[in-house]
């Protein structure tokens, strides 16, 4: 799971299609007219919704994937033909006699303010619904997983999802559905069912706690004549709950900071679709997908998860120490979400309380501190025979140990030029005993600042006075 190369993986996705529109602006005062927030309008965006955004997650985590629903034939209609073709999303739009539904949010200051919905939702038309049919039957069988994205908007019609269902059956193609509703009949044969709290509640038809206890005793109630294999329930705060037929497991959430929940169940659809697709245990499934609805809910907006934030999210709960080829992924990442990046460099042979003190002084100056550190051979070019006293993996090893720190890149050469061209960071940050325009890779950051060593320490003089002990 790793490597996170889903390039061979295929989905189909089959669901409500919407267009999302932000606008984005500033709150500073209170309208006159209402005690109501004057939203300044900066810039608007769009962005795929319901099923496209699922279809979006799959395509930006790098597998292939074709998107089937409706859309009207207007101006929305069009923005998102552009839209899903600006994302690379493989697409087959019915076009139909209704308004292509439309959400737009106004957000002031990074808060949702508002949103506002264009929809005139009702069933498909015989005449789409047999096309649909026939279009799913000519290409199901080249994708490895089937999603269905039920919005409740009509595209998910009893009769249409038994019909993809009985397919995919046929071709031995699991299906994994984000249903919506209280009739969860016609989802009846699914692989997995993938409901929310807010879904759960509306099906049983009374309020659960969300608390582990109160939904292992409502699972049963679900489960029961329901006809699919495996239940996934989404639980906000509380993270995940499986239920394979046998067996209840809780899976906590990885979500640090929640800023904007937009999307999150799209984002837990497509992770799960695709990795059963690459072949992952459901577990292991379950386990990626609340990685990656982690990532996205601390980003504003319907965000899609990327390989890039998965790679990161990956080595900062497992691992500090990042290779080169991972470089690109990591940095693209931090700079989407406008991470002020700290970057310093040195050989740290033997930690001491210097090395602890610049390290947290630099770490302050912005979000993300990478270290690159010196390897033993640029170490031993550079200080000689017999250094260095610890090998470039204990030093790693006791450096990722450092709270300041949140990634170790470790280089060969003399010099971090390189590295510190490919991390370009917001500020380069040396000893006081250098002059700023003296510093190597200065040209590649913001803003190079120079920071005093604790006095009295230094690994020379550590080892100088081991030396004379010895003696």
């Amino acid at each position: 799971m790793e490597k996170f190369n889903f390039s061979n993986v295929s989905v189909l996705v089959i669901g409500d299609i919407m267009l999302d529109q932000y606008l984005w602006g500033s709150v500073d005062r209170i309208s006159p007219e209402a005690p109501v927030p004057i939203v300044n309008i900066k810039r608007t965006s769009l962005a795929p919704g319901g099923a496209a955004n699922v279809a979006n997650n799959i395509a930006s985590l790098e597998a292939e994937v074709l998107l089937i629903g409706t859309a009207g034939e207007d101006y929305n209609g069009e923005q998102l033909s552009q839209v899903l073709n600006q994302n690379s999303i493989k697409h087959l739009l019915f076009k139909t006699d209704t308004p292509t539904i439309t959400k737009v949010r106004v957000v002031g200051n990074k808060q949702q303010m508002m949103r506002l919905d264009y929809e005139q939702p009702k069933p498909l038309s015989e005449e789409i619904k047999n096309s649909m049919k026939i279009e799913i039957t000519k290409c199901i069988d080249d994708f490895d997983v089937v999603v269905i994205s039920d919005y409740n908007k009509g595209v998910c019609t009893d009769d249409l999802c038994r019909f993809i269902i009985a397919e995919a059956e046929k071709h031995n193609i699991p299906v994994v559905i984000d249903p919506k509703g209280k009739d969860w009949a016609k989802y009846s044969g699914a692989t997995l069912v993938t409901p929310n709290m807010k879904e759960l509640n509306e099906f049983i038809g009374y309020n659960i706690p969300n608390e582990d206890i109160d939904v292992e005793a409502a699972i049963p109630e679900v489960f029961l004549n329901s006809g699919f294999k495996n239940l996934l329930i989404t639980r906000s705060e509380k993270g995940m709950t499986l239920y394979d037929g046998v067996q209840t497991e809780h899976f906590p959430t990885f979500a640090k900071e929640v800023y904007d929940v937009s999307g999150a169940g799209d984002t837990v659809i497509a992770a799960l679709a695709v990795g059963i697709a690459s072949g992952y245990k459901l577990r292991d499934s379950v386990e990626f997908a609340n990685m990656a609805a982690g990532i996205v809910v601390g980003k504003l907006g319907t965000v899609p998860i990327k390989k890039s934030d998965l790679i990161r999210d990956l080595h900062l709960s497992y691992n500090k120490i990042i290779s080169n080829e991972n470089i690109p992924d990591l940095i693209e990442s931090l700079n989407n979400e406008n991470k002020r990046i700290v970057f310093t460099n040195g050989c740290f042979d033997i930690l001491h309380i210097g090395h602890v003190k610049y390290l947290e002084k630099a770490k302050e100056l912005g979000d993300i501190l990478i270290l690159g550190l010196n390897t033993d051979d640029s170490v031993r070019r550079i200080k000689g025979e017999g250094r260095p006293v610890n090998r470039e993996d204990d030093r790693a090893a006791v450096l990722a140990g450092l709270s300041s720190i949140d990634y170790i890149i470790k280089f060969d050469e003399d010099t971090p030029l390189s590295l510190i061209e490919k991390v370009r960071p917001d500020f380069l940050v040396k000893g006081g005993d250098y002059r700023a325009e003296d510093v190597v890779g200065r040209e590649y950051a913001d803003e190079v600042v120079l920071i005093d060593f604790v006095e009295g320490y230094s690994t020379s003089m550590i080892i100088s006075r081991l030396r004379c002990e010895q003696e």
